[in-house]
């Protein structure tokens, strides 16, 4: 009798792994897109991050020509290093876009893939 059972339980296992796995496989299709919104949204945030310090080091530039002119080292100090902030930050956002850039392309590609497997599996 135990045999009976176990050779029943090896055969439902046996039918019921395909239908588990392709239900797996039609399931990846969904975090893939996911990840595509996330990095959509991480690089509108790098853009808008990279136009703010840019209208910063516009400013600080600014500020600094006006207090050289104006004899003001202090504060021409004090602007400049902003400005050396402003453009580590850019820099920083820049290279973070670059990033962002590059896994959205795999990211899009893994999706393609993905629709290209599930259109495969099913014909």
């Amino acid at each position: 009798m135990r045999r009976h059972i176990a050779i029943f339980a090896v055969l439902a296992l046996a039918v019921s792994a395909p239908v588990v796995l392709s239900a797996q496989d039609s399931n990846d299709v969904k975090p893939d897109r996911k990840e595509v919104r996330h990095d959509r949204r991480e690089l509108r945030g790098d853009r808008k991050d990279i136009r703010h310090d840019t209208r910063d080091i516009r400013q600080d530039r600014r500020d600094v020509r006006q207090d050289l002119k104006n004899g003001d080292t202090t504060d021409a100090r004090r602007h400049a290093r902003d400005l050396r902030q402003d453009r580590r930050d850019r820099r920083h956002d820049v290279r973070d876009a670059r990033r962002d850039r590059r896994d959205l392309r795999q990211d899009r590609k893994d999706v393609r893939e993905d629709k290209r497997e599930k259109k495969d599996s099913t014909n």
